[in-house]
């Protein structure tokens, strides 16, 4: 029986309701919280002295077409010498959301907003992360502020963290600001409606350019993955298409790898304990080093993110077609991040694939508890409290984040693969060709397009691994359990 576009939403609503209570995550806020959230009125204020103005700059947001809960603007000044001033401000989540709150009770316990393509579960109320506590365009709100002065060279040469008030001039788009920084289109409306904006992205690509080439120098890893986005026609799902990467996204997260850096450092330099963004050494380097070196390029024995990217850069040049499913094989193989705390004085391990020492969470409280922590120590930090919170309790938080954002991807995983599976229901029988994205003793799975998804294979399946291309059909669908399942043709 074919299932009508509501009763197929209504499925996948259940369906992300009931992995969010199977994973260990909060699907609603509790009677606490929606009574604190009632109190609140308004955007959070402060005359204090130490806050700076900053509602003069040019300030712009820059993310999703549909992103209302806005976490950083950004705004570049030439200084002399050829060096850029690119200041970031950071939502001031914390002025409204206090620690031991019932808000920030649920926030801690689910610590991420889990996006999924029947609904959203916000880490905070949306009326707080999409309004009172979001930057939104014409709003003047509390910020922490990143300002880093960048050399020519592609450094980052001094830095400065504090509070200021702001005020977004245009909230823009990544795909929109993306093709017109690539001269494929003109600029966004929003863009020409403020005077000098289209000089101020300018000025902030090529800065975010050269930040990119010094760290691709130091090994990091361009990669680049297709990500599932789903579609919408009439508020009903019509399809699962991918989100390639573009200048503006580059812009934004070279930004933030950069103010993530800063922040690290600040931290440390105040005597600070903090959760770090650490992503060891692959365990499964032998099968990066035999996907290479079956493609005729060898890697050496031991990890080395410059040879792996030396690699990656020229296999993107020779097969560009290819590239983002031998990006998705490093990645499934490069394994996850996790948190660990951070003491002054003690060595801890950096991030392997962004090819940075030091690397916290910072840009994005309305959507990450580990970002909402930090904006606290930083807060402390800079007016010589006491951190609010012992070595011992960051300890305990950074196991629980890493937990909880592993149960938030697998949730997002689930409901993306039912609503694949609604949407290939109508078409067993038919052939893909595919990508083989995990196999271990749990089961092997294979991605492929249109829909881009993921599913088992569970005929065939025999000695297949990680990048290796295959062609599958599908036998069966069950929406409610997300199953998708192939049987290998060749």
């Amino acid at each position: 029986m074919t299932q009508s576009p509501a009763a197929k939403s209504s499925v996948l609503m259940s369906v992300a309701r009931q992995a969010m209570i199977d994973n260990g995550l909060q699907p609603d806020f509790d009677a606490a919280a929606l009574q604190q959230l009632g109190s609140i009125s308004q955007a959070a204020s402060d005359s204090s002295a130490e806050i700076r103005d900053l509602r003069q700059l040019p300030w712009a947001s820059i993310d999703n077409d549909n992103s209302r809960d806005l976490d950083q603007l950004t705004v570049a000044e030439p200084v002399s010498g050829g060096s850029v001033r690119i200041l970031v401000a950071i939502a001031d989540v914390d002025a409204l959301v206090k620690p031991g709150s019932p808000i920030d009770a649920h926030a801690r316990a689910n610590t991420t907003s889990v996006y999924t393509p029947a609904v959203i579960f916000s880490m905070l109320p949306e009326k707080l992360s999409t309004g009172l506590t979001s930057l939104g365009e014409g709003d003047v709100r509390l910020a922490v502020v990143i300002d880093m002065t960048i050399s020519d060279a592609g450094g980052v040469v001094s830095s400065e963290l504090y509070r200021a008030r702001v005020l977004n001039r245009a909230k823009l788009a990544y795909n929109a600001v993306g093709v017109w920084l690539h001269g494929d289109a003109p600029a966004p409306a929003a863009v020409s409606a403020v005077p000098g904006m289209d000089q101020q992205l300018r000025l902030q690509d090529k800065v975010a350019q050269s930040l990119r080439e010094v760290r691709r120098a130091r090994g990091a890893l361009d990669l680049e993955t297709i990500e599932a986005q789903p579609v919408f026609s009439a508020g009903v799902l019509s399809d699962l298409r991918p989100d390639e990467t573009n200048a503006a996204k580059q812009l934004i997260e070279e930004f933030m790898v950069a103010a993530n850096g800063v922040t690290a450092q600040f931290l440390s330099a105040k005597g600070f304990s903090a959760l770090r963004r650490v992503l060891s050494q692959p365990q499964r380097w032998d099968r990066i080093v035999a996907l290479a070196a079956a493609l005729g390029e060898p890697l050496p024995a031991a990890p080395s993110a410059p040879a792996l990217n030396a690699f990656l850069a020229k296999r993107r040049h020779s097969a560009p077609a290819q590239y983002p499913d031998l990006s998705l094989s490093v990645i499934k193989l490069l394994g996850s991040g996790e948190y660990r705390v951070d003491t002054p004085g003690q060595q801890i391990e950096g991030h392997f694939g962004l090819a940075v020492a030091d690397y916290t969470h910072s840009t994005a409280p309305n959507r990450r508890f580990p970002d909402l922590i930090t904006q606290r120590l930083v807060k402390a930090a800079l007016t010589n409290r006491i951190s609010p919170y012992p070595e011992a309790e960051l300890a305990d938080l950074a196991a629980h984040c890493t937990v909880q954002e592993r149960n938030a991807a697998k949730v997002e995983r689930l409901v993306s693969k039912s609503a694949a599976a609604s949407l290939l229901a109508p078409r067993i029988g038919a052939q893909f060709d595919g990508i083989i994205t995990g196999a271990s003793n749990k089961g092997t799975w294979v991605r492929i397009s249109a829909p881009t998804t993921e599913g088992r294979v569970i005929k065939g399946f025999e000695g297949l691994d990680v990048g290796d291309r295959v062609r599958v059909a599908l036998l069966h669908t069950d929406v409610a359990r997300g199953f998708i399942d192939f049987a290998r043709i060749k």
